[in-house]
């Protein structure tokens, strides 16, 4: 019995993965004049789906973290951008909103950790008010009267990823059919990625000419970028010798309806420390607000009722009318988390003092897909047109990889 085999496709890029970060380039490569194909059998439905989205440079820095720091912070500039000119391609809106953010401490030890931080902020440069927990109060009347410390962080902004994955998808599918007929089918491929294909099938260093699919099809490419987060790892046809040392981090997510005598419940984003533990409160325009979120490496994909129960509890600490909201959903997912917590993000190293021709890595982002998305994009397009910044380095998917020899190792 014979097996049909599909036609091969072709396209200018293929980018593997439909998460936010693979929706950023793959837009940015089409505003940029490339034919792109994003394969995902599922786009957005995984990190992105949970994401809170805040934008939080100040807030997300954490100790010996500086060289994520001005990429961060890069990000941060070119959000406003990103975000305007997507809204008017598009008619739709994003989410995008430039509230600020309350940093809150319970109790005294909170209040110390949360001074101890605002050092750390501070020796970077980054803006960090101290305010009363009475101005907090005058800000935001919904506090508890028993909060310990506040500060004031305008820089650290929001948005709704799932409306921008939404608008992000819109906006493919309608330039491909302007551009060349391509129907959305084509722009998307609904279908799982399984292998790279190679110049040399028996060289995995040789150059990479696309992506073979679940289904058979071949889609032949000048640029392959694989961002499709945890599945990299593995993924069939990587240079020997790589190491993508990819971790899943899950967390619990939660969403909440306010109803109309508590709204608004905040205005501003809330990131509090609650006996030491970390809790977050982002509102959002449809009157609901998301709580989040823990960090598990228990290896349980499934919503952890433990991290309900303290997402719910620390919240309620700071906003005793938590209690009084309707819990509308409850997600898990798992994000993606290297040993410095740093993306792998760059071309790979052929061990032989030039990189893999027609290869991109992009995964690894952990708790800061959404806020690098624009710079993550800028970078994989400056790459593919042949321009690269030494700051990059750092962030080279093969960093771990020395046997590859990669520019940081050389």
């Amino acid at each position: 019995m014979s097996c049909t085999v599909p036609d091969p496709l072709s396209t200018g890029i293929v980018v593997i993965g439909g998460g936010i970060i693979g929706l950023g380039i793959a837009l940015e490569a089409q505003r940029a004049g490339h034919r792109i194909t994003l394969i995902d059998p599922d786009p957005a439905a995984g990190a992105t789906f949970a994401a809170a989205g805040m934008l939080a440079p100040v807030s997300e820095l954490h100790y010996q973290e500086e060289d994520l720091l001005s990429l961060t912070l890069a990000s941060s500039a070119r959000w406003p951008g990103f975000a305007r000119t997507l809204a008017a391609e598009t008619g739709l809106d994003i989410g995008y909103r430039t509230t600020p953010t309350l940093a809150l401490g319970a109790d005294a030890a909170d209040r110390a950790a949360l001074g101890d931080l605002r050092e750390a902020q501070t020796r970077q440069g980054l803006q960090v008010d101290r305010v009363t927990t009475r101005e907090a109060r005058v800000r935001e009347p919904m506090l508890s009267p028993n909060i310990s410390a506040a500060h004031l962080i305008t820089q650290d902004h929001q948005v709704d990823p799932r409306a921008l994955a939404k608008a992000i998808l819109t906006r493919l599918a309608a330039v491909g059919r302007e551009r060349d007929g391509t129907e959305p089918s084509k722009t998307l491929v609904r279908v799982r990625a399984t292998g790279l294909l190679h110049q040399d099938p028996a060289d995995s260093r040789s150059p990479v000419t696309g992506v073979l699919l679940a289904d058979g099809t071949e889609i032949h490419a000048r640029e392959t970028i694989l961002a499709n987060g945890l599945g990299a790892a593995g993924f069939e046809g990587l240079p020997e010798s790589l190491v993508l040392p990819l971790r899943p981090v899950h967390g619990d997510i939660l969403r909440l309806r306010v109803p109309a005598h508590l709204r608004p419940l905040t205005t501003a984003t809330l990131r509090g420390i609650v006996r030491g533990l970390p809790v977050y409160v982002v509102p959002r325009e449809d009157d609901t607000v998301v709580i989040g979120a823990t960090a598990r490496e228990d290896g349980n994909p499934g919503v952890s009722a433990g991290g309900v129960h303290q997402l719910l509890r620390d919240a309620q600490v700071l906003l005793p009318a938590v209690a009084e909201l309707e819990l509308i959903e409850t997600t898990a997912r798992a994000r993606p988390g290297t040993p410095d917590n740093a993306p792998l993000l760059g071309r790979v190293a052929a061990g032989d003092g030039a990189d893999v021709p027609g290869l991109l890595i992009a995964t690894g982002f952990f708790r800061h897909g959404v806020l690098l998305t624009p710079v993550a994009a800028h970078i994989v397009l400056e790459l593919v047109a042949g321009r690269g910044d030494p700051a990059w380095d750092r962030f080279r998917p093969d960093r771990f990889s020395p046997a590859l020899k990669p520019k940081e190792y050389a």
